[in-house]
């Protein structure tokens, strides 16, 4: 029987300025609909899943618009709801040379915003259901969003269901006067799949990971530190079986040296290596990361390292892609790691 897949959060449109302008620049922007959850939904049916995705959307013709696009690229949508009065965006202004990106957020008072309780039928969206997925970032939305979320993993829990959970920390959403770390901490005690940045399990755990300071693909890695890092994590999430570190080191605004570190059952696994010297579009790699990891885990096995070599390769590919989709094939992904 085929494995079902839910990922939950909110998806917003995306405006970014072409050929690299700034924001304040121009008159003209380009549309994509991206948001972590629903970016992992996308991955997730490019490689054949069978996935739903879960939101609240106005009921306008951008709440249209966006139910079009993930319809699309084959993602479910009979469990989103409609209401609230606007979809959110975010402005986007891609690095360059030694610019950074910079993102203006636009999404107080949207339908996820106000998202309560009760809205979503939780058991009945999880039925016939295996895998579960949410992020920190719709807890950071407002305190409904994080009940709503809350809800949704206690169900999950409750059907003995494989939960997912991305930390993904934005500092400059949390505006409602409550702590990422109180409110995210219960929640990913919960979960059999963690995954974050070395900040974002810094933030959760108040341990800090080892530094990933590689340049080139020369890098060694001390798996020793990595071991005792993750020991000491375990002791903080008994119901874990796997702990996934994204690793990016940005020497400039196209040029990343990417890998990943996977704790299993008391083992550790590294990745190769990618060095990738012409970034287009870094948004979404962690999105294309733990999506393609999600893929592996239920399709491939207990090989671990293949696992974490395919997720690796797809966030690598992410890089390549303008959007905040991972618009790769498993055969594509394949293809470049076994090169």
């Amino acid at each position: 029987m085929e494995q079902r897949i839910v990922t939950f959060g909110e998806i917003m449109l995306r405006l970014t300025r072409p050929e690299k302008l700034r924001i304040i620049q121009g008159c003209t922007w380009d549309g994509y609909f991206g948001g972590s959850e629903a970016n992992v939904a996308v991955s997730l049916a490019m490689l054949g899943n069978n996935v739903e995705y879960v939101t609240r959307l106005p009921d306008n013709k951008l709440g249209e618009a966006c139910r079009n696009e993930l319809r699309k690229y084959n993602v479910g949508t009979h469990f989103i709801v409609h209401g609230g009065i606007r979809l959110g965006s975010y402005f986007y202004e891609d690095a360059a040379a030694m610019r950074g990106s910079s993102i203006v957020y636009d999404r107080a008072d949207s339908s996820m915003t106000t998202i309560q309780c009760g809205m979503i039928n939780w058991a009945n969206v999880f039925k016939d259901t295996s895998v579960f997925h949410w992020s920190g970032i719709t807890c950071a939305l407002s305190q409904s969003a994080a009940d709503v979320t809350a809800e949704a993993v206690s169900e999950a829990e409750k059907q003995g269901m494989i939960i997912s959970c991305d930390i993904n920390y934005r500092k400059n959403l949390w505006k409602y006067g409550k702590s990422a770390h109180d409110i995210l901490l219960p929640q990913a005690k919960k979960c059999d799949i963690l995954f974050g940045t070395e900040g974002e399990w810094q933030l959760l755990t108040g341990v800090t990971p080892p530094k990933f300071t590689a340049t080139s693909t020369d890098f060694t890695f001390d798996v020793q530190k990595y071991k005792e890092f993750f020991d000491k994590v375990k002791e903080m999430f008994p119901n874990c079986r796997k702990m996934i570190l994204a690793l990016r080191n940005a020497l400039s605004a196209n040029h990343h040296i990417l890998c990943g570190v996977l704790w299993s059952n008391g083992n550790i696994y590294t990745a190769p290596i990618y060095n990738i010297d012409n970034v287009i579009d870094p948004m979404g790699v962690g999105d294309a990361f733990i999506a393609a990891y999600i893929h592996a885990m239920l399709h491939f096995g207990n090989d671990n390292q293949k696992s974490l070599n395919f997720a690796l390769t797809a966030s690598a590919i992410k890089n390549s892609i303008p959007g905040d989709f991972n618009l790769t094939t498993e055969e594509e992904i394949i293809d470049v790691y076994n090169s």
